[in-house]
């Protein structure tokens, strides 16, 4: 190889972009529930690893408390709760307590980033820090899983992911107490659209910095169908890559 080729080699290594040779993000799937546990989180996982497949992330899916240490949190760069539910009645039922908290709040005030689905919000009631990182808490919803509309309401937040309009589409709809009126309001849903009497929008998705980290929430997700709905996987990947800082 002439010192012209050789030359020409080291500078295409050097030259290259920083993160040429980073390893793809890791995301945690964690799915444990004590409380009501979703059908459709099977589903949920398996289409996260799709979709890590097709975004370049690393899923490492679990349903063990114990996964909250700094040992085993430290190469994480997100974390999904996938309707990671407990049992609201019963605080007993809560299983991140102790150091595992203390993992949690670390792991965040480090710039961590979390994705909450559906019933993640209805989950340690016990917990306030809890409930302030996710912006509130599952309070109640109307029966099954009707058609309803729901609309995009910032889609300049990188979380939207240039995700604009009004979308039908069926789900179990939330309503929220304790309700931070300072996140970034992402969606709202309308419950006039599936009869309910409440004229007022809904929050439906939602995103704030928090302590450091940033924290992603949608109340959508309910059952399998989501996981397979473009347009739910969109919102989804639009929310997780802003909270791993790719947006």
């Amino acid at each position: 190889m002439t010192l012209y080729r050789l030359v020409l080699l080291f500078l295409s290594i050097v030259l290259l972009p920083t993160d040429a040779f980073a390893a793809p993000a890791r995301v945690l799937v964690f799915s444990h529930t004590t409380g009501y546990r979703h059908a459709s989180i099977e589903a949920g996982v398996a289409a996260l690893k799709r979709m890590g497949t097709q975004r370049d992330f690393t899923v490492i899916a679990s349903e063990d408390p114990a996964i909250f240490s700094p040992q085993k949190l430290k190469d994480i760069d997100a974390i999904v709760f996938l309707s990671s539910t407990t049992n609201p009645a019963d605080p007993a039922s809560e299983w991140l307590v102790g150091d595992r908290r203390a993992a949690l709040q670390a792991f965040v005030r480090g710039g961590g980033g979390i994705v909450a689905v559906h019933g993640a919000a209805d989950s340690h009631l016990a917990w306030p820090w809890y409930g302030q990182m996710i912006g509130g808490w599952f309070e109640s919803h109307p029966r099954g899983t009707p058609t309803g509309d729901v609309t995009i309401v910032d889609s300049k937040h990188p979380a939207a992911g240039g995700m604009t309009g009004k979308q039908r589409r069926a789900d179990e709809w939330y309503y929220f107490k304790d309700f931070d009126p300072t996140v970034d309001l992402l969606a709202t849903f309308d419950p006039v659209s599936i009869g309910e009497k409440d004229a007022n929008p809904n929050p439906a998705a939602w995103a704030h910095e928090f302590e450091g980290g940033r924290v992603f929430y949608t109340a959508m997700g309910h059952a399998d169908a989501s996981y397979s709905e473009p347009w739910y996987l969109q919102h989804l990947g639009a929310g997780l890559d802003w909270a791993l800082r790719r947006r």
